[in-house]
Formats: structure tokens, sequence, C-alpha cells
């Protein structure tokens, strides 16, 4: 050890991770409008790279080989929103009738709480009535029609990013290869490259999931005739990629719509069983083989990210988290130093439950 040299102290080393990390999570929250649309870009352009890299290979120009691949995945996007725009449309007409049902099964509710639990009808109407308005309030305040144009600007700016990340991707490799030394080179091809087949295979397997996800939930809600059955069956598959709470919530949401529409409480039943036979076929046969052998990251990080996902981004935030901690995860395995982070977020759990370290210092206590 030389003169200048010092170790710096376990509290103040823990005490600049903490502020580091304080840092890092306030500037991901308050720069969202910026960085949400050039992450969702980041994850396109990778899906989108070796399409485009198939046309610059059949002779196609470069500019011109981008702009078909990112016209196409606009045209996509559109004609998914637009369906679901229109069901949505179908859903709104048939409003009127949704709500008086919906109010006849809480007044009916409202009944049976004030005669099992003796409590005044007044009262849950009033707490009922408050919850509605300030509900109303909620979302005609100011700040959700902000979050409403923050939205509409991240999707325009998301294909103008895809652009250019498209145009610029040897420019912002060779970028990031000059951070680093010349030693350190191959990790840090070895890192883009798992990162980029990773995201390509799970977004790849996320696109079959969804597809075989609303097939299943369509026709079970169709068998059951529920209505708005391929609404409900394409959005479940939407919000099924969001672990374990966007299930929860696929759930509820036709189960919802059965106990409006329909006069016994069985519909509401038979579609929870319907759901509960999909999740199973989704997480023992489909997940599996398309999804999960494409992302090694383990149940408990997975709820954690995206809790903490939502909470820094909202919905976009959940949607990201897995393929972010996935990359994560990579970088973690191949920096020594980060190592046993990279195998916290995996799934390879130790048999043994005892730590090898307190057999190591038994022993030497012999």
């Amino acid at each position: 050890m030389t003169e200048n040299s010092f170790k710096i102290p376990f509290y103040a080393k823990s005490a600049l991770i903490f502020i580091s990390a304080f840092a890092f999570v306030y500037i991901m929250f308050i720069g969202q409008d910026i960085i949400v649309p050039l992450v969702y870009a980041t994850i396109f352009a990778i899906l989108l790279n070796p399409f485009v890299n198939l046309l610059i290979r059949k002779k196609v120009p470069k500019l011109i080989a981008i702009s078909i691949a990112v016209t196409l995945t606009l045209f996509i996007v559109l004609v998914i929103l637009y369906f679901l725009i229109s069901r949505i449309n179908m859903f709104s007409e048939s409003y009127p009738a949704l709500k008086i049902k919906l109010t006849q099964t809480i007044d009916q509710l409202v009944r049976w709480i004030a005669h099992e639990f003796n409590y005044s009808r007044v009262k849950i109407h009033r707490w009922i009535s408050v919850t509605e308005s300030e509900t109303i309030e909620r979302f005609a305040t100011r700040e959700t029609l902000s979050q409403m144009g923050g939205f509409l600007v991240t999707l325009v700016l998301i294909p103008v990013y895809l652009f250019m990340i498209l145009y610029y991707k040897s420019l912002l490799l060779e970028f990031v290869r000059k951070l680093f030394r010349l030693e350190h080179h191959t990790a840090v091809v070895e890192v883009l490259r798992n990162s980029k087949s990773i995201i390509q295979s799970y977004l790849v397997g996320l696109v079959f999931e969804i597809a075989i996800m609303s097939v299943l939930n369509s026709v079970g809600l169709l068998l059951l005739g529920i209505d708005y059955a391929i609404m409900l069956g394409i959005i479940g598959a939407l919000l099924n990629i969001i672990p374990y709470i966007g299930g929860v919530v696929a759930t509820l949401l036709p189960m919802l719509v059965a106990f409006v529409t329909k006069d016994s409480l069985m519909y509401p039943v038979m579609v929870f069983v319907i759901h509960i036979i999909i999740q199973f076929i989704d997480n023992n046969f489909i997940v599996p083989r398309i999804v999960a052998s494409r992302v090694q990251i383990n149940a408990l990080i997975s709820v954690i990210a995206v809790i903490i996902g939502g909470a820094l981004w909202g919905v976009s935030g959940m949607f990201l988290s897995i393929p972010l901690i996935a990359i994560l995860k990579v970088i973690f395995d191949h920096v020594e130093s980060l190592k046993p982070w990279g195998f916290l977020l995996g799934n390879i759990v130790p048999t043994s439950t005892r730590l090898s370290f307190i057999k190591m210092k038994k022993g030497k206590g012999k």
C-alpha cells in the first residue's frame, strides 16, 4: 500500500452507496418523461435490428430499411389500438345498462351489509357517494390531464427515438466501447451480446404468449357467453405481462363483468375457474417453454421489481421492470465484485440451507 492510498471505512462506503442509489432513483423519477420513451425505443430497436440487418443484406439502403421497419411497427401498433378502441366503444354503448345493473347490485349488497352488520344504509350510501366523487375529482385533476399529455408525448417520441437509435447504432456501440479500457472490451462485448439476445428472445416469447393467452381467454369467455369476451380476453393477455399482479387484475375484470351482466353467481365463479385453468396452463407450459427460459429471474425479485417500477414510472415501469432487471443481471454476472448480486437476482436456489462460511468458522474453532 502506497503512502497516498487509503481504505474507505465501511460506514463511509455504505453512505456513498446509499446516496448514489438515492440520486439514481430520483433522477429516474423526475426524468421519466425523457427516459421512459428512450428505454422503450431502445428495446424496440434491439427487437427490430435483425429485420433491419436483413433488409440491408438484401441491398436495401440503410435509411429506407430503417424507415420500413419503423413504419411497419407503427402500423401494427395502430391496428391493435384501433381494434381495442373499437371494442371499448362497443362496451361504452352498453354502459347505461351496465350502470343500472351495477347500481342494483350495489343496492342489494348495501341491504345485505346493513342487515347482517346492523349498519345504517344511509351511512353506507353516503360513503359510496363520497368515494365516487373523490375518484371522479382525482381523474379530473390537472395532474391526471398532464399525465395523459405525457403519455401522448411518449407515443410521439418513441418512433423518433427508435429511428435515431437504429440509424446511429454503430456510433452508440463505438461510444460504449470507448468508455472502457482495452482489457475490458471482451467483457463489454459479451454483456452487450447477451443483453441483446435476452431482450430479443424475451420480447418474441412475450408476443407468442400474448397471442396464445388472448385466444385461450377469449375462447373460455365465449364458451361461458360472457359479453365483450374478445376484448376482455385481449386485455387480460396484455395485463398478464405484468408478473403476478397483472394475472390477478386480468381475472377480476371479467369476473366483474360477469357479475354485472349475468343473473346467476355461477358465471363469475365459472369465469374464475376458467382463468385458474388458463393460468395453470400459462405458468406450467407456456411461460417455462416460451418466456421463462429467456429471463432467469426469481419470483421474489420479479415482484419487487414490478412494484418499484410501478412506483417510479407507473404502468410503463411495470412492463419494463423485467427486461431491465434481466439486463442488470447480465451486467452483474460479468463484473467480479457484483457477481453476488447477480446470483441474488437469479432463480438458482442452493440445496443446502446452512451457510458454508459458518461451517468453516466452526472448523477453525476446533
